[in-house]
């Protein structure tokens, strides 16, 4: 295993950040066989794992604390705030209001004194940045936060949050949890540029689109709707769904560019997020450990120029293929933003 300075933080961690969002209801909601899961990936020299509140409604955070019992000291652990955590419209958002206490139940279920990387999921119309970055700088200031960080953030939100941190002298994002893969490259357009400028660490998500890299859906047959979760992924694998159908077609090419360059399609996938100079590492979420055990494999694959050359033939560089955003600015999605 490989290890990279998140950004300018000065921390190590692991090329392979583990995803804990299937363990718990998500997912695999055999906790016993999660935290085996987690241990398999600390075992293999993994010392990163990602998490969030809303996985499982705080389970998954609950399962990675039990798994960290007397190793903790060994583990960079990353976790995030902002998305709706109870029936209460209050329970939500990147206000200090929420944050404040939201941390605090986050580190009870993590079983921990601090937390690494404390992330902003996503960001908050409502709320100024300005907000946000101040009761994040307090809670380091406290010692329950080593740093902080955005994820899904377009690229001038996150300069926006650099700007405002320099102006009132606040904490600064430290890194940015973006989703990167061969299908979904869109980061590379301005995310990327914008966190190597502001010397920002980042960890990417679902660098197997999702499950598509994994070579499972070959034929429009393949896909069972009902059987996909999270139930919003249904969308990005409906053979009906303008844009899906040139997936298939691109699953067979790549996975015979992968067996060309000697590996697997799930290393090659993983393989050509690190390759970016300016990823420090990648999240494998697993469910099972026959998953994890393959992603392990691959943690040493490295790509030559001309297998990444013939991927950008295949998906342009800063391109998606048929994706649905992550990301949808309020003043597309409220009409109210638009018209008199």
């Amino acid at each position: 295993m490989q290890y990279r300075a998140l950004g300018s933080t000065g921390i190590l961690v692991s090329r392979l950040c583990l995803g804990a969002m299937r363990y718990g209801p998500g997912g695999n909601p055999d906790h016993d066989d999660c935290i085996s899961q987690i241990h398999t990936a600390l075992d293999a020299g993994i010392n990163f794992v990602d998490v969030a509140d809303i996985y499982g409604r705080g389970e998954s955070e609950e399962i990675v604390g039990k798994a960290l019992k007397g190793r903790r000291d060994q583990v960079v652990v990353a976790t995030k705030v902002n998305g709706m955590m109870g029936d209460n419209r209050l329970q939500q958002g990147n206000s200090r209001r929420w944050i404040m206490r939201e941390v605090e139940a986050s580190l009870r279920r993590l079983q921990t004194e601090w937390i690494d990387v404390y992330q902003i999921h996503r960001p908050d119309a409502l709320t100024d940045i300005e907000e946000t970055l101040s009761a994040l700088s307090d809670l380091i200031h406290q010692g329950k936060v080593r740093a902080i960080g955005s994820s899904t953030f377009p690229a001038d939100q996150i300069v926006e949050a650099q700007w405002a941190a320099a102006r009132r002298g606040l904490e600064r994002f430290r890194c940015e949890q973006p989703p990167y893969s061969i299908f979904v490259r869109t980061a590379e357009q301005a995310v990327l540029p914008a966190c190597e400028r502001y010397g920002m660490g980042v960890f990417v998500w679902s660098p197997l689109a999702a499950g598509w890299l994994t070579g499972r859906y070959r034929r429009p047959e393949d896909v069972d709707l009902a059987a996909i979760r999270p139930a919003f992924y249904a969308t990005s694998f409906d053979p009906d769904v303008p844009g899906n159908s040139g997936k298939f077609r691109l699953v067979e090419e790549l996975t015979e560019l992968a067996g060309d360059a000697g590996c697997s399609l799930t290393h090659l996938a993983t393989a050509f997020t690190l390759a970016h100079r300016a990823v420090t590492a990648a999240i494998i979420g697993t469910q099972t450990h026959e998953q994890l055990a393959d992603l392990l494999a691959g943690a040493d694959v490295r790509l030559e120029p001309d297998v990444l050359n013939r991927i950008d033939e295949l998906v342009p560089p800063g391109t998606d293929v048929g994706g649905t955003p992550w990301y949808r600015y309020p003043a597309t999605e409220d009409a109210s933003l638009r018209r008199r």
